[in-house]
């Protein structure tokens, strides 16, 4: 989450979901192995060598080991077009606005096309009771048992009650979001509460 811009009036976040290094790496990644997959597969079928330096690899029945790396490599296409597409789209990004002069919270993010591509939610600044850090634990690990201690911003709210300002995928260090917390307290006027 970035200011994206910071007036006397107004602050503006934004929010990069869909469109982060990750989601490109890993789009990529899955296309180039689907390809393959499919590449041995067709060469299988033809009983053609596409590849020299995979010659002993190749020479297998079509049926039903070829035929089943073509299902790999189709449904690995299909995966690595949808992750493109919401990169394309930018689904889950947007931004946040807090206008002192207008008097309210806006939360901008983008969908999945259709009617309902846009959503945002507005909440009058007169509603909002507090900024509040929650810190909660996490369990995690596969062989071993693990806890964190994960914080998060939260605003909290008369109508829509708590709502998340960043999250856990952000990586913040505990000092950036004591920051956060502390400049929309001061922004927005309201106490900060642990």
């Amino acid at each position: 989450m970035n200011i994206l811009l910071r007036l006397d009036h107004l602050l503006v976040y934004s929010i990069t979901e869909s469109r982060k290094i990750s989601n490109f790496f890993w789009a990529f990644i899955i296309f180039l192995g689907s390809l393959g997959l499919l590449l041995v597969a067709i060469s299988s079928y033809i009983g053609m060598d596409f590849f020299i330096f995979f010659e002993e690899i190749i020479d297998f029945p079509f049926i039903p080991q070829g035929a089943t790396m073509s299902f790999y490599g189709m449904a690995g296409l299909f995966i690595s077009f949808y992750l493109w597409c919401i990169i394309f789209w930018d689904v889950g990004g947007g931004y946040d606005i807090f206008d002192k002069k207008k008097r309210k919270v806006c939360f901008f993010r983008w969908g999945f096309p259709g009617k309902n591509r846009r959503i945002i939610l507005e909440v009058p600044m007169k509603e909002i009771q507090s900024i509040r850090i929650i810190t909660g634990v996490i369990e995690g690990g596969i062989f071993t048992r693990t806890l964190t201690y994960e914080s998060l911003v939260y605003m909290e709210t008369i109508e829509q009650g708590f709502i998340p300002l960043t999250r856990i995928e952000d990586n913040l260090t505990p000092l950036e979001i004591a920051d956060k917390a502390a400049e929309l307290s001061m922004f927005l006027g309201v106490p900060l509460l642990y």
